[in-house]
């Protein structure tokens, strides 16, 4: 009895002492937060990240992914990613303008032609330059670009939308920086302000008279529900950035870094690969909620929309202009 009891203490201990070595072997702990739900494919990005990188670390790192705006809210996330309260979110190049200002030509509607001029920008030796002086000048870094979608403007009411003339006087909802909101002004629309997390009540309400985002989202976030229809203006090409704490990326030295960098890429794979399949799939779907789907005059948008950007001295004296030719060649060209 008193052996049994001997083996069953040992065994007890050996598992403990394989508890906390394991425990013991955890550099990091990366708390990635961000207002987007579990169903959206950049949060579900994230799951693919947290798995293959505490795989391929060993566990020498662990991801905790908090969604929803569970731990910090929109308006407070990327504070908290610069002072190192948070290790990781998304971020993007209209909450980047307020540093870096030239990023505010990347916000530009019909800046971007399609998705392959997005992510060969953004994925290539261009977004990497503009990655590295994000990080030197706002201490976050991004490390890739997710496809978010292409924005598309989503209203309440039966007022068909032709062209920014039709927009006039629309309560249109706009993420809270001011790049956003002039691309609010530049579509014809009244801009207005407003958390994510409180549109779908301000839709419900009619506090706002709409909002703009990628298909996938109208879904996800259930606008369907409290909107009349979509207009396909394809205004903005989205993208999302999976940044990092840059003190921190620094610390984390080479070869954890590479790691990271694996798996991002496989996450921003999977992102992409799932909104464009669902972008494909869902005009159908929201028609089959009600919604009207309406192709408006393109070109009256785009010439519109450039019209104001050029127009506005303040705005683009910001710009690079060498870069943003450099960007304007890729989507004529393709990757050099």
């Amino acid at each position: 009895m008193k052996t049994r009891i001997i083996i069953i203490l040992i065994t007890l201990s050996l598992l403990l002492v394989s508890f906390v070595t394991v425990e013991a072997e955890v550099e990091y702990t990366l708390r990635f937060s961000d207002v987007g739900v579990p169903t959206d494919a950049h949060i579900s990005a994230m799951y693919v990240f947290e798995d293959i990188l505490e795989k391929i670390t060993d566990g020498k790192i662990e991801v905790e992914i908090y969604h929803s705006g569970s731990l910090y809210p929109q308006d407070t996330q990327f504070d908290a990613m610069r002072r190192g309260n948070l290790e990781m979110g998304f971020t993007g190049s209209g909450t980047m303008s307020e540093y870096i200002p030239y990023l505010t030509m990347f916000t530009a509607g019909y800046f971007f032609k399609d998705y392959e001029h997005m992510t060969q920008t953004l994925n290539g030796a261009i977004g990497e330059k503009v990655f590295n002086d994000v990080a030197q000048k706002s201490g976050v870094r991004p490390l890739v670009a997710f496809y978010l979608g292409s924005r598309q403007l989503n209203l309440i009411g039966d007022k068909k939308i032709e062209t920014p003339e039709d927009m006039k006087g629309i309560k249109l909802r706009m993420p809270t920086s001011p790049a956003w909101l002039f691309l609010g002004r530049a579509l014809g629309a009244n801009p207005t302000p407003l958390a994510f997390s409180e549109l779908y009540m301000a839709l419900n309400s009619g506090t706002v008279d709409g909002q703009d985002n990628p298909l996938p989202t109208i879904q996800n976030a259930k606008f369907y529900e409290v909107t009349d229809q979509i207009i396909l203006t394809n205004h903005i090409i989205d993208s999302v950035w999976p940044s990092i704490n840059e003190e921190l990326w620094q610390k984390m030295g080479s070869e954890l870094q590479r790691k990271v960098k694996i798996a991002i890429e496989e996450a921003r794979e999977y992102c992409d690969e799932t909104n464009l399949k669902r972008e494909s799939e869902l005009v159908d779907f929201f028609k089959s909620k009600g919604l009207k789907v309406y192709s408006p005059d393109i070109n009256a948008f785009k010439e519109h929309v450039q019209q104001v950007y050029l127009q506005d001295e303040v705005l683009t004296s910001s710009w690079d202009m060498e870069l943003y030719a450099e960007v304007q060649a890729i989507s004529k060209h393709g990757v050099k």
